[in-house]
């Protein structure tokens, strides 16, 4: 069969490898049919990814073709989300709800990666949640883009979010829109988009947001706040790993208002600010880092009522013979959006 993997700087080779096997009673194969592509693994591949995996492809969803004797709530045939990494629900973090934080959330991989025509689901997944069967009439397509939502919900629900507060989302990439699409959903007042990619910021205004290019028009914090009654907004989510990005944030964030650090910075990123003016603003940072099946579960149920589309971020599939081309393509984002991989379907 056919993986993805890293190979140095800016380069990804398909290889063919062994199938994967059922090696415990608990374990699950899943054969991949679509498959996300998002910033974290354009970081890994073309970055400096500061977290410990760097396996590519966490966004899978799949059919069951094998079980492990003991497994009784899945049977082949199923079609399924999986969710890379799961905690333990039990540990001091978890306990506090910080569930990404769990030592052992990093170590529960698929294997060999979700950018794989079949991949093993170990037991520890299984059994904490990390295998969700998918609500009838959700496509594959569909079900790729459960975990980068669930991430997106994740940083909501840490943002202090109430209806009718005003939002900025920097970045406007496939999680930049689903921070889009939620803010519609939650009924923000006024959402301002900024990116440098007018591509991009064109697809934003298909949802009523108003936008500003973050190249041409350098000022665009102040006309933030000139449009926001001259405070700035409520939330701004920066949803890239731009460390500009962030002190802008600074800059149109009103006074006890929260900055949600969602996208991934570069591993050595530093930044210089006054931090006599984040105390006297009142101004919260607050990273939000992947998720957990509680948000995953959340995901689902919201996409499954129809209380929100994000299928229309898809721009572009790949047939995981030609995964170097979609990598390309999600990163040079001249016409992309979100890009998927498929397989077998």
């Amino acid at each position: 069969m056919k993986a993805v993997f890293v190979k140095g700087q800016s380069a990804v080779s398909v290889d063919d490898v062994s199938d994967p096997q059922i090696a415990g009673a608990g374990d699950v194969v899943v054969k991949m049919r679509a498959c996300g592509l998002c910033g974290s693994d354009l970081e890994k591949v073309y970055g400096e990814y500061g977290m410990t995996s760097g396996r590519l492809g966490h966004e899978p969803a799949g059919e069951v073709v094998a079980v492990g004797k003991d497994v009784m709530d899945f049977a082949p045939g199923d079609r399924v989300f999986i969710h890379h990494h799961v905690p333990c629900y039990s540990c001091h973090y978890c306990l506090h709800g910080d569930h990404t934080m769990c030592p052992e959330y990093q170590k529960s991989n698929i294997s060999p990666c979700g950018l794989a025509e079949q991949f093993l689901v170990p037991a520890w997944n299984v059994s904490r949640g990390g295998l969700i069967k998918l609500p009838e009439g959700m496509t594959f397509d569909e079900a790729s883009l459960i975990e980068p939502f669930a991430c997106c919900i994740r940083a909501w629900n840490k943002s202090g979010f109430q209806a009718g507060d005003d939002l900025a989302v920097l970045g406007a990439g496939p999680a930049g829109l689903m921070h889009v699409i939620l803010a519609k959903a939650f009924g923000a007042g006024k959402v301002f988009v900024s990116d440098i990619n007018d591509f991009r910021l064109n697809f934003a205004k298909k949802y009523g947001v108003t936008t500003f290019n973050s190249i041409s028009d350098q000022n665009f914090a102040q006309k933030v706040k000139e449009q926001t009654g001259g405070r700035g907004v409520d939330v701004a989510i920066v949803a890239t790993g731009s460390t500009k990005a962030l002190l802008q944030a600074f800059d149109m964030t009103r006074r006890g208002g929260k900055i949600v650090l969602f996208g991934v910075p570069p591993k050595g990123s530093n930044v210089s600010y006054d931090m006599s003016k984040l105390y006297s603003s009142e101004h919260a940072l607050i990273p939000s880092y992947a998720a957990s099946e509680v948000e995953t579960n959340q995901a689902i149920r919201m996409m499954a009522e129809k209380r929100v589309d994000i299928a229309p971020l898809i721009t572009h599939r790949f047939d995981i013979k030609d995964a170097s081309q979609a990598i390309k393509c999600a990163h040079e984002a001249k016409d992309a959006m979100k890009v998927i991989v498929t397989s077998g379907s």
